[in-house]
């Protein structure tokens, strides 16, 4: 079997740093809010570009405490709209509803999977304070006329930069190009920690300031809390193991573009719509997402070829019973997406015969 993703080998790579670094953290003695933290939070800016880094404890938290970040500066308040992708993963909506933000959704660009910029200025209204836009699958979803229209109309550009990590635009890196960015480390993200875990960069000094202290109860200094705030914190072995594998970003970048492709170029059945790469260095492929017409079918085939795909994602968010609400509303190109797209297997460690196996078996499917 090829599996979608085999994370006991890809760790087996950086093992023995893996398994050093945690005894480093172990025999410390400190385990929170220590030495590790501080400096993944130096290096991990650095590799963005970033004045700020800041360790929380998953990506949902990134995001939230960005917004409540905005709220408590007054730059943001209950009720303000957040312009955000129809077709993203439910947690970039969960952060907007989370604080009492109105979440706006516009329809994607169907061959990129981003958020359309040409979509976003009508949607725009008097309490409309910054668009959420989503780097999905990793690849950059920002360009010169979003950037143009947070300037026109005041917004604040915030980056879901959950599956980007180390994609560039115009020589800036993902979560070094709004104002600020979320970030995950969820085991399964190119850059993967063993566990959860998130950060928060930004170049504000201001927000920076207010969120350290959100993710730490509200406080700025021990028993003194300013803000009502979370416990997000990233711990000091997370934190380890990171800087670890930030070492190697940028190689295995390297082998999942060449995937990638590899993919783009074998891959020939008609049936199957491939993705489209704007720029090269602007897509770290956190995922090789496919659609065809008939996903299930297209999936079970290749099961029987022992190869395992996975489906980012089944069902949009305003379609979640979550999300009752919002169920009535009509996104075509959303819906669509979702009833079609499958993901393919990549990673850093795929071998020339799995990724062979994996376009033959695509080439004689008969959809």
């Amino acid at each position: 079997m090829i599996k979608f993703l085999d994370l006991q080998k890809i760790n087996a790579h950086y093992g023995k740093e893996l398994k050093e670094a945690s005894l480093r953290v172990i025999d410390s003695g400190w385990y929170l809010m220590g030495k590790e933290l501080e400096l993944f939070e130096q290096d991990y800016a650095a590799f963005c570009g970033s004045g700020n880094a800041l360790g929380v404890a998953n990506g949902l938290d990134a995001l939230r405490l960005i917004f409540k970040g905005y709220i408590e500066l007054g730059v943001m308040q209950k009720g303000d709209e957040i312009i955000v992708p129809a077709n993203t993963f439910i947690a970039s909506v969960l952060a907007i509803t989370d604080v009492d933000l109105i979440p706006v959704f516009v329809e994607p660009n169907a061959k990129t999977f981003n958020l359309d910029s040409s979509r976003i200025e009508t949607a725009i209204t008097d309490k409309t304070k910054a668009i959420l836009t989503v780097h999905l699958y990793g690849q950059i979803s920002i360009d010169q006329k979003m950037l143009d229209l947070c300037s026109m109309y005041n917004l604040k550009l915030i980056e879901d930069a959950a599956q980007s990590h180390g994609a560039e635009w115009q020589g800036k890196i993902s979560g070094a190009i709004g104002n600020a960015a979320g970030h995950s480390f969820y085991p399964g993200k190119n850059l993967g920690a063993l566990g959860d875990a998130g950060a928060v960069t930004t170049n504000d000094e201001k927000l920076a300031t207010t969120i350290k202290a959100l993710g730490n109860y509200g406080s700025h200094k021990k028993y003194e809390h300013i803000y009502r705030g979370l416990n997000s914190r990233l711990d000091e072995i997370q934190a380890a193991f990171l800087n670890v594998k930030l070492k190697y970003i940028k190689k295995d970048i390297a082998a999942r573009r060449r995937v990638a492709n590899y993919y783009l170029e074998h891959i020939t059945n008609p049936s199957i719509m491939l993705p489209e790469v704007l720029h090269q260095e602007g897509h770290v492929w956190h995922l090789f997402v496919i659609r065809t017409k008939n996903r299930d079918k297209l999936q079970q085939y290749l099961q029987e070829q022992d190869i395992q795909t996975l489906i980012h994602y089944p069902i949009p968010p305003h379609k979640q019973k979550a999300y009752q609400k919002y169920g009535q509303l009509s996104f075509p190109i959303t819906e669509k997406i979702h009833k079609e797209v499958l993901s393919l297997p990549i990673s850093a460690i795929l071998t020339d015969e799995e990724m062979k196996q994996v376009v033959e078996s695509l080439n004689n499917y008969n959809g």
